[in-house]
Protein backbone atom coordinates (compact mmCIF):
# COMPACT_ATOMS: atom_id res chain seq x y z
CA UNK A 1 0.00 0.00 0.00
CA UNK A 2 2.30 2.15 1.17
CA UNK A 3 6.33 3.04 1.55
CA UNK A 4 7.84 5.72 3.37
CA UNK A 5 11.18 6.12 2.42
CA UNK A 6 13.75 8.07 4.39
CA UNK A 7 11.09 10.69 5.97
CA UNK A 8 12.33 13.61 8.09
CA UNK A 9 9.94 16.37 10.36
CA UNK A 10 11.39 19.49 11.64
CA UNK A 11 8.72 21.40 13.45
CA UNK A 12 9.16 25.34 13.28
CA UNK A 13 10.46 25.55 16.93
CA UNK A 14 13.07 23.72 15.63
CA UNK A 15 12.66 20.35 17.44
CA UNK A 16 13.19 17.52 15.13
CA UNK A 17 10.39 14.56 15.41
CA UNK A 18 11.41 12.19 13.18
CA UNK A 19 14.87 11.31 11.23
CA UNK A 20 15.59 9.03 7.91
CA UNK A 21 11.99 6.84 8.91
CA UNK A 22 11.32 4.10 6.52
CA UNK A 23 8.89 1.54 6.79
CA UNK A 24 6.76 -0.28 4.33
CA UNK A 25 2.70 -0.59 5.05
CA UNK A 26 0.98 -3.98 3.38
CA UNK A 27 -2.69 -3.85 2.29
CA UNK A 28 -4.21 -5.34 5.31
CA UNK A 29 -2.05 -4.96 7.93
CA UNK A 30 -2.25 -4.35 11.12
CA UNK A 31 0.64 -2.45 12.07
CA UNK A 32 1.49 -0.86 15.66
CA UNK A 33 3.88 2.15 16.21
CA UNK A 34 5.51 1.37 19.69
CA UNK A 35 7.68 3.93 21.31
CA UNK A 36 8.40 6.39 24.52
CA UNK A 37 5.78 9.59 24.48
CA UNK A 38 7.50 12.43 21.97
CA UNK A 39 9.10 9.74 20.00
CA UNK A 40 7.44 11.09 17.14
CA UNK A 41 4.90 8.20 16.65
CA UNK A 42 2.06 10.46 15.92
CA UNK A 43 3.71 12.76 14.21
CA UNK A 44 3.98 10.13 11.28
CA UNK A 45 0.75 8.92 11.75
CA UNK A 46 -0.32 12.53 10.55
CA UNK A 47 2.09 12.01 7.57
CA UNK A 48 0.77 9.08 6.51
CA UNK A 49 -3.27 10.99 6.89
CA UNK A 50 -1.95 13.67 4.82
CA UNK A 51 -2.46 15.86 7.92
CA UNK A 52 1.16 17.28 7.41
CA UNK A 53 4.10 16.79 4.90
CA UNK A 54 7.77 15.64 5.89
CA UNK A 55 10.55 17.76 4.88
CA UNK A 56 12.56 15.19 3.57
CA UNK A 57 12.17 11.44 2.45
CA UNK A 58 8.72 10.58 0.50
CA UNK A 59 5.76 8.87 0.86
CA UNK A 60 5.34 6.51 -1.90
CA UNK A 61 1.98 5.19 -2.17
CA UNK A 62 1.60 1.37 -4.37
CA UNK A 63 -1.71 3.67 -6.16
CA UNK A 64 0.24 6.75 -7.28
CA UNK A 65 -1.74 8.74 -4.71
CA UNK A 66 -2.82 8.79 -1.16
CA UNK A 67 -6.48 6.96 -0.77
CA UNK A 68 -9.31 9.49 -1.24
CA UNK A 69 -10.33 10.85 2.22
CA UNK A 70 -13.28 8.95 2.31
CA UNK A 71 -10.73 6.03 2.12
CA UNK A 72 -9.01 7.04 5.29
CA UNK A 73 -10.29 6.62 8.68
CA UNK A 74 -8.50 8.62 11.88
CA UNK A 75 -9.69 7.84 15.24
CA UNK A 76 -7.75 10.26 17.62
CA UNK A 77 -6.90 9.98 21.58
CA UNK A 78 -9.44 12.34 22.53
CA UNK A 79 -13.24 10.50 20.93
CA UNK A 80 -13.49 14.17 19.71
CA UNK A 81 -17.42 14.32 19.55
CA UNK A 82 -19.23 17.40 18.90
CA UNK A 83 -21.31 17.94 22.20
CA UNK A 84 -24.33 18.89 20.96
CA UNK A 85 -25.04 15.82 18.35
CA UNK A 86 -26.20 12.54 19.09
CA UNK A 87 -24.01 9.59 18.55
CA UNK A 88 -25.85 8.89 15.02
CA UNK A 89 -25.33 12.77 14.19
CA UNK A 90 -21.36 12.13 15.53
CA UNK A 91 -21.12 8.86 13.06
CA UNK A 92 -22.96 10.65 9.94
CA UNK A 93 -20.21 13.95 9.72
CA UNK A 94 -17.51 12.31 7.23
CA UNK A 95 -20.53 11.09 5.41
CA UNK A 96 -21.87 14.59 5.25
CA UNK A 97 -18.96 15.69 4.34
CA UNK A 98 -18.99 13.40 1.17
CA UNK A 99 -21.99 14.85 -0.14
CA UNK A 100 -25.14 12.38 1.36
CA UNK A 101 -28.03 13.28 2.59
CA UNK A 102 -29.05 11.58 6.15
CA UNK A 103 -31.61 9.44 4.45
CA UNK A 104 -29.17 8.00 2.20
CA UNK A 105 -26.29 7.30 4.94
CA UNK A 106 -28.68 6.02 7.53
CA UNK A 107 -27.78 2.71 6.64
CA UNK A 108 -23.68 2.61 7.23
CA UNK A 109 -24.54 5.00 9.97
CA UNK A 110 -26.75 2.06 11.72
CA UNK A 111 -24.34 -0.33 10.43
CA UNK A 112 -21.25 1.55 12.03
CA UNK A 113 -23.34 1.87 15.31
CA UNK A 114 -23.86 -1.86 15.35
CA UNK A 115 -20.37 -2.78 14.50
CA UNK A 116 -19.10 -0.86 17.76
CA UNK A 117 -22.45 -2.54 20.09
CA UNK A 118 -24.21 0.60 20.31
CA UNK A 119 -27.65 -0.21 18.61
CA UNK A 120 -30.09 1.42 20.61
CA UNK A 121 -27.69 4.62 21.91
CA UNK A 122 -28.55 6.37 18.35
CA UNK A 123 -29.89 9.70 20.02
CA UNK A 124 -27.55 9.41 22.75
CA UNK A 125 -25.50 12.99 23.22
CA UNK A 126 -21.70 12.12 24.47
CA UNK A 127 -23.12 13.94 28.05
CA UNK A 128 -25.32 10.74 28.15
CA UNK A 129 -22.39 8.34 27.65
CA UNK A 130 -19.76 6.68 29.50
CA UNK A 131 -15.60 7.53 28.38
CA UNK A 132 -15.57 3.74 26.32
CA UNK A 133 -18.76 4.45 24.82
CA UNK A 134 -17.65 7.58 23.67
CA UNK A 135 -14.94 5.99 21.93
CA UNK A 136 -16.90 3.55 20.79
CA UNK A 137 -19.02 6.32 18.57
CA UNK A 138 -15.85 7.98 17.75
CA UNK A 139 -14.51 4.36 16.39
CA UNK A 140 -17.83 4.27 14.40
CA UNK A 141 -17.28 7.26 13.17
CA UNK A 142 -13.93 5.98 11.72
CA UNK A 143 -15.68 3.31 10.29
CA UNK A 144 -18.63 4.79 8.11
CA UNK A 145 -16.92 4.68 5.12
CA UNK A 146 -15.67 1.50 5.25
CA UNK A 147 -11.90 2.98 4.79
CA UNK A 148 -9.21 1.19 3.34
CA UNK A 149 -6.94 2.74 6.01
CA UNK A 150 -7.67 3.52 9.65
CA UNK A 151 -5.09 5.11 11.85
CA UNK A 152 -5.62 5.48 15.47
CA UNK A 153 -3.71 7.74 17.69
CA UNK A 154 -3.93 5.85 21.22
CA UNK A 155 -7.25 5.89 21.15
CA UNK A 156 -7.42 3.87 24.58
CA UNK A 157 -5.18 5.31 26.31
CA UNK A 158 -7.84 7.22 28.70
CA UNK A 159 -9.73 4.39 29.32
CA UNK A 160 -9.71 2.11 32.19
CA UNK A 161 -8.05 -1.89 31.87
CA UNK A 162 -11.65 -3.16 31.57
CA UNK A 163 -12.85 -1.44 28.83
CA UNK A 164 -9.38 -1.54 26.74
CA UNK A 165 -9.74 -4.73 26.90
CA UNK A 166 -12.89 -5.15 25.58
CA UNK A 167 -12.05 -2.67 22.76
CA UNK A 168 -8.80 -3.93 21.66
CA UNK A 169 -11.21 -7.49 21.20
CA UNK A 170 -13.59 -5.77 19.11
CA UNK A 171 -11.47 -3.49 17.37
CA UNK A 172 -9.00 -7.40 16.17
CA UNK A 173 -12.14 -8.29 15.00
CA UNK A 174 -13.44 -5.58 13.50
CA UNK A 175 -10.31 -5.15 11.23
CA UNK A 176 -10.32 -9.37 10.15
CA UNK A 177 -14.39 -8.68 8.84
CA UNK A 178 -13.36 -5.38 6.89
CA UNK A 179 -9.67 -6.32 6.29
CA UNK A 180 -8.69 -2.68 6.39
CA UNK A 181 -5.14 -1.77 7.11
CA UNK A 182 -4.48 -0.37 10.17
CA UNK A 183 -1.77 1.99 11.40
CA UNK A 184 -2.52 1.96 15.62
CA UNK A 185 0.25 3.99 17.70
CA UNK A 186 0.61 3.20 21.13
CA UNK A 187 3.20 3.43 24.04
CA UNK A 188 1.85 0.04 25.62
CA UNK A 189 4.07 -2.84 24.68
CA UNK A 190 1.03 -4.93 25.65
CA UNK A 191 -1.49 -3.35 23.59
CA UNK A 192 0.79 -4.01 20.65
CA UNK A 193 1.30 -7.44 21.47
CA UNK A 194 -2.15 -8.35 21.27
CA UNK A 195 -3.57 -6.37 18.76
CA UNK A 196 -0.87 -6.04 15.98
CA UNK A 197 0.57 -8.69 13.37
CA UNK A 198 3.81 -6.05 12.93
CA UNK A 199 5.06 -4.01 16.00
CA UNK A 200 7.27 -1.80 14.71
CA UNK A 201 9.67 -0.05 17.79
CA UNK A 202 10.75 3.67 17.43
CA UNK A 203 13.53 5.30 19.58
CA UNK A 204 13.38 8.22 21.27
CA UNK A 205 13.46 11.98 19.64
CA UNK A 206 14.17 12.12 16.85
CA UNK A 207 12.07 9.01 15.90
CA UNK A 208 13.50 6.53 14.05
CA UNK A 209 12.72 2.79 13.28
CA UNK A 210 14.76 1.00 15.94
CA UNK A 211 13.29 -3.02 14.54
CA UNK A 212 10.11 -4.55 13.28
CA UNK A 213 8.77 -7.46 14.89
CA UNK A 214 6.23 -9.83 13.31
CA UNK A 215 4.00 -11.44 15.95
CA UNK A 216 3.57 -15.43 15.89
CA UNK A 217 -0.08 -14.81 17.30
CA UNK A 218 -3.04 -16.35 16.19
CA UNK A 219 -5.53 -13.23 16.28
CA UNK A 220 -9.26 -14.06 16.67
CA UNK A 221 -8.53 -15.76 19.86
CA UNK A 222 -7.63 -14.42 23.87
CA UNK A 223 -4.24 -14.87 22.57
CA UNK A 224 -3.63 -13.08 26.49
CA UNK A 225 -4.28 -16.89 27.71
CA UNK A 226 -1.58 -18.15 25.33
CA UNK A 227 1.73 -18.55 26.75
CA UNK A 228 3.35 -16.95 23.50
CA UNK A 229 1.90 -13.87 24.12
CA UNK A 230 3.99 -13.57 27.54
CA UNK A 231 7.06 -14.53 25.29
CA UNK A 232 5.99 -12.04 22.57
CA UNK A 233 5.68 -9.07 25.20
CA UNK A 234 9.19 -10.19 27.20
CA UNK A 235 10.87 -10.43 23.54
CA UNK A 236 9.54 -6.64 22.53
CA UNK A 237 10.26 -5.17 25.70
CA UNK A 238 13.75 -6.49 25.89
CA UNK A 239 13.84 -5.09 22.07
CA UNK A 240 12.53 -2.00 23.41
CA UNK A 241 15.22 -1.54 26.11
CA UNK A 242 17.83 -1.59 23.29
CA UNK A 243 16.21 0.60 20.87
CA UNK A 244 15.86 3.06 24.15
CA UNK A 245 19.57 3.17 24.95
Amino acid sequence: MLTIAHVGRRFPTGTEALRDASLRLETGDFVALLGPSGCGKSTLLRLIAGLDRPDSGALIWDAGQPPDPGDTGYVFQDATLLPWATAAENVFLPLRLRGLSRDQAQPAIAEALARVGLTGFENARPRQLSGGMRMRVSIARGLVTKPRLLLMDEPFAALDEFTRHRLQADLVAMQADLGCTVVFVTHSIYEAAFLARRIVLMTPRPGRIAREMTSPLTHGQDTRLDPAYATLVAAISQAMEAALQ
